[in-house]
């Protein structure tokens, strides 16, 4: 590529041109030409890199790209480019792109599909809390899931098994709704609680206002059907039934014996240390009555980083009670330990083996 080129035309231009040619295969020569090019002035590397990152953008807007491709699609086949000649192929995707990158985070949040379902769960023993994208905050005790879907009208979650605290961040435009074993609990800035047994779905609510009503068998994630409207502020005939801070809602979830045979839901004021007691879970703590060792051992296992082994099959059953913290393994140990009838061996740094004391 002559000189004379660099002078009379723009710097985008003879980026283009060079681009243009590299995709249809430089020669040698031309490939030291160009490196030269871009060294002699750092504004032509920086068109270089410009228009490499529009064609990579279109090639990430794949609805876009269709509809330029005839327009800035690089040539098929191979042809002379002579000196000081135009190509505005590539100059034109560097035009566009100027409009794309303006729009391209509005388009791309438009564009690509809704993402799917997301899913948490907890094993027995465990325990998650996560912050959703709207700033609501779930809880899971242990062997519990729930599936969540954060839609543009709404936001709901499925309980699919076990038992979740729910804080949710206020939306008036977009309520949170909670299924489980067939119940619908709808809220828009609020606390609750939701367990679901075998036969039937526990709701508590810690602060705030809820609507509870039977929709039928659980639905899968997404749009909800003949749900409560808490927004009336009352129920109608047969609508939901409210349950205010300090309130407790049991809805049996057995197929009656007859259509009509299905009870209403038991409502009743729990006390503020009732309460408590039944979110005790929330806590990082540990409760033992009695517990074989084994079990203790799984469920600090469970928790923490460091692992505790139990080297002496005779300790399994050994019965263990108390209260502790999770991330406290190591107050553990030194409580083992320190009773004189445990021995503990220590294997690097994140192993424990736990032996009868000799």
């Amino acid at each position: 590529m002559s000189d004379s080129l660099d002078h009379d035309d723009p710097i985008e231009e003879v980026a283009s041109n060079w681009l243009t040619e590299r995709a249809e295969g430089f020669s040698a020569a031309q490939k030291r030409e160009f490196e030269r090019w871009c060294r002699a002035d750092s504004r032509h590397a920086a068109a270089v890199t410009r228009l490499e990152a529009a064609c990579v953008l279109l090639e990430k807007m794949p609805l876009v790209r269709a509809e330029l491709q005839p327009v800035v699609e690089f040539p098929v086949k191979p042809r002379v480019i002579a000196a000081g000649k135009k190509f505005p192929i590539i100059r034109i995707a560097l035009g566009l792109a100027a409009a794309v990158v303006l729009a391209s985070l509005g388009w791309w949040q438009w564009a690509r599909p809704q993402p799917s379902a997301q899913v948490y769960a907890t094993s027995a023993g465990g325990y998650e809390r996560v912050v959703l994208a709207d700033g609501s905050l779930v809880e899971l005790n242990a062997n519990s899931e729930v599936r969540v879907e954060l839609l543009p009208n709404e936001r709901r979650v499925a309980l699919v098994r076990g038992e979740a605290h729910f804080t949710v961040a206020h939306d008036t435009a977009r309520l949170f709704i909670v299924s489980a074993g067939g119940v619908a609990v709808r809220a828009v800035g609020t606390a609750f609680n939701v367990r679901l047994a075998t036969f039937a779905v526990e709701v508590l609510v810690a602060e705030g206002k809820v609507a509870v009503s039977e929709v039928g068998p659980a639905p899968a994630v997404g749009p909800s059907r003949g749900a409560p409207d808490l927004r009336s502020g009352r129920p109608t005939s047969g609508g939901p039934t409210f349950l205010v801070a300090n309130e407790r809602a049991l809805i049996a979830t057995a197929p009656p014996k007859s259509p009509s045979a299905a009870p209403a839901p038991v409502v009743e004021k729990i006390a503020p240390e009732v309460l408590r007691e039944a979110l005790a879970w929330q806590e990082r703590k540990l409760v033992f009555a009695e517990t074989p060792l084994r079990e203790v051992v799984a469920q600090f296992n469970r928790r923490n980083r460091l692992q505790l082994l139990l080297g002496d099959p005779a300790l399994a059953e050994r019965p263990v009670g108390g209260t502790f913290a999770v991330d406290n393994v190591e107050g553990f140990i030194r409580l083992l330990e320190g009773s004189g009838t445990i021995s503990v061996d220590r294997r690097g740094d994140f192993t424990v083996v736990l032996r009868a004391a000799r």
